[in-house]
């Protein structure tokens, strides 16, 4: 008997990681002749970005529903989720890009101040330690809106509060924490964030992310110097300068806020997600691991979703294997990655967007007629 766990991301603007497991899953039953003889679970995982959120409450984190600010202004409904004394936050689910209306990208105004309301909300609860994923966000505001939402006062020249954003930043003169939420000091606030940028320069927030949020080359210098006010501004108030921490410039800068002002600390997404997820429990006595998300690239080599449970299965002695849209790695990086296989859709269907539009087909397809041969 071969016991199977399927633990993939998502796979990005077609299916979320539950759905990629579930077409894993059926397909592995479907192709296996005789189910009964091989135990098969899914656990959907992410990395800090989109999913996040439903990866844990897949894991059994309660969902907790709210209304929060979108990165446009508008209100959204939007969730945090929470395990006893642990509440989760996806940046992504109420910051992010995919709650931009009409996808247009607003990247001089776009704010974080939904973030700051959901972790406000958590701190409200009661809970001791707030888990943060900060990928996919639309912003480019350092982290003001999340701060401003925490009870920050970011205050211009003429002591009027700044307005959302990150063009606001260039007119930031002074940072009043003295209506900073209270509980901060006692919680333990971890990021989730796979990057290492710093807030400002020429490879910080503005000049590596700026134009995937919609900046241009003009308006990516104005956010640069904005963050380097707003990181000036902020060092003043609070007596150290943190803005070439490694990982500052995530998330448009919200890294930056987070540990110069919340005092939190940052962590690899993924271990920090599959510790939450108490991963190790799920791999116990497990033979074969099936991993995956949409493209398979160098990107993935450097802490994303796949390569980071092929390591802890690696542990145990688990065979690996990856589901993928497209694979963009060799037989040396799967090697170094601890991926012993790598299925792709492109092998099923060559034109990308059929493959998009049909995963989830596709998927159970390639698990029946092809992962099925792992299976002993």
């Amino acid at each position: 008997m071969t016991r199977v766990l399927v633990a993939p991301d998502k796979f990005k603007g077609s299916l979320t990681a539950s759905e990629v497991a579930e077409a894993v899953r059926r397909g592995l039953v479907s192709g296996s002749g005789s189910p009964d003889l091989h135990q098969i679970a899914c656990l959907p995982v992410a990395d800090g970005g989109d999913g996040t959120l439903a990866a844990v409450v897949a894991a059994g984190f309660e969902r907790v529903a709210v209304e929060a600010t979108g990165p446009v202004g508008d209100p959204v409904a939007t969730a945090w989720a929470r395990r006893g004394g642990t509440a989760v936050v996806e940046m992504a689910d109420v910051s992010g890009l995919d709650r931009l209306p009409g996808g247009q990208l607003q990247p001089m105004t776009a704010t974080s101040r939904g973030t700051g309301e959901l972790v406000a909300a958590a701190l409200d609860a009661g809970v001791e330690q707030i888990v943060l994923g900060i990928g996919g966000s639309a912003c480019t505001d350092g982290g003001a809106g999340l701060l401003q939402a925490l009870g920050v006062r970011l205050l211009d020249a003429e002591g009027r509060d700044l307005g959302p954003g990150g063009q606001a930043l260039a007119g930031v003169a002074t940072v009043d924490l003295t209506g900073l939420h209270p509980r901060l000091p006692d919680v333990d606030v971890v990021v989730a964030c796979d990057v290492d940028n710093p807030l400002t320069g020429p490879t910080g927030a503005a000049a590596t992310y700026g134009p995937q949020k919609g900046a241009d080359t003009e308006q990516v210098r104005l956010l640069d110097q904005g963050l380097a006010r707003f990181a000036d501004v902020v060092a003043t108030a609070t007596s150290r300068d943190l803005r070439d921490v490694p990982g500052a410039g995530a998330a448009g800068g919200v890294g930056f806020a987070a540990v110069a002002v919340l005092g939190a600390r940052l962590e690899p997404g993924i271990e920090l997600l599959l510790d939450l997820l108490d991963f190790e429990l799920h791999l116990r006595g497990v033979d074969l691991v099936i991993v995956g998300e949409g493209s398979l690239d160098r990107q993935s080599l450097h802490g994303k979703a796949p390569v980071g449970v092929a390591r802890r299965a690696a542990a145990v002695g688990a065979t690996v294997v990856a589901v993928c849209g497209v694979s963009e790695l060799g037989p040396a990086d799967l090697q170094k990655a601890g991926i012993a296989a790598v299925y792709p859709l492109a092998d099923l269907e060559p034109d990308p967007e059929v493959s998009i539009r049909e995963a989830a087909r596709l998927l159970e397809e390639l698990a029946a007629t092809r992962l099925v041969r792992h299976l002993t």
